[in-house]
């Protein structure tokens, strides 16, 4: 799961101690975080992809 914190809020994620960065990172998905989401303390994001590279011609 790819989650971030909600404007304002300070997360911390139990697996590190850290709070987790405001651009978010990537979390193993537990019963913690499903509460945090539900909570809305986090959103859920979806990690931008890279477009394919072509290759000249």
């Amino acid at each position: 799961m790819h989650l971030k914190p909600q404007p304002g809020r300070v997360v911390t994620d139990p697996a590190t101690g850290l709070p987790l960065p405001q651009d978010g990172c990537l979390v193993e998905p537990s019963q913690y975080w499903f509460r945090r989401l539900q909570d809305g303390d986090v959103t859920e994001i979806k990690p931008k992809q890279q477009k394919p590279r072509t290759s000249a011609k």
